[in-house]
């Protein structure tokens, strides 16, 4: 049998969901700053729904806020957009999917996305959460766009409610259970010392990048090793 008992079913999707909610409404915040800093709504929307890459679009509306040109806007985001790259490296592998469900997979691998999927023991469960979690935080991180930038100023600082810290203790959530091994820990620290180097120095999302590619090569270089004969 390759199907998911519906018990272990029901715990992906709840694990899906609340990363999904936690992620989506944060994009209350990308809405409200897209519009004060002088995105018109069309435009907003449709960062959010063809880029869908919130360390992206977040340094696009910095640096727009900021006066920055169009090609240095689109030149950060793209470098942000690396990352994504290294996920889909992984999730191909586990999606294992062609034609139009191949362009879809490819539009929702994201931080959080990626994550669930990574996180489950089951190939099966890791396409259940890749999926759940994908089309739940394009859904309703549209939709609290749409909300941020019709309504942001009577919102008022989405930091307020606590959606920031959502979408990091959702991270922490998937991660933490991951730490069991010595070298899962030494690459966490390093991955975290890093992002905290970085951060109050670099634009949103370099920080994830630079750690996501530590992780990777960490996680490279000790099987190289082992397959080096004696």
């Amino acid at each position: 049998m390759n199907d998911l008992h519906p018990r272990r079913q029901n715990q992906v999707v709840r694990q899906s969901l609340s990363v999904g909610l936690a992620t989506g409404a944060y994009g209350v915040s990308f809405g409200a700053l897209a519009v004060a800093s002088g995105l018109s709504l069309w435009q907003t929307m449709a960062l959010s729904t063809l880029l869908f890459s919130g360390g992206s679009q977040f340094a696009i509306v910095g640096i727009v806020a900021a006066g920055g040109s169009g090609v240095a806007a689109v030149a950060t985001s793209s470098m942000l957009g690396l990352r994504n790259s290294l996920y889909a490296l992984q999730v191909s592998r586990l999606l294992d999917v062609r034609g139009l469900r191949r362009v879809a997979a490819a539009q929702l691998t994201i931080d959080e996305s990626t994550a669930v999927a990574v996180g489950q023991p089951e190939r099966q469960a890791s396409r259940l959460g890749f999926w759940v979690t994908g089309v739940t935080i394009f859904v309703l991180w549209n939709l609290a766009t749409l909300a941020g930038a019709l309504v942001g100023d009577a919102l008022g600082d989405p930091r307020a409610y606590g959606l920031d810290a959502a979408a990091s203790a959702a991270f922490l959530a998937l991660l933490w259970p991951r730490l069991r091994s010595r070298e899962a820990q030494a690459v966490g620290v390093a991955a975290a010392v890093i992002a905290l180097l970085l951060a109050p120095h670099s634009p949103a999302g370099v920080p994830v990048l630079v750690a996501a590619i530590t992780a990777v090569v960490a996680g490279v270089r000790p099987r190289r090793e082992r397959e080096v004969p004696a």
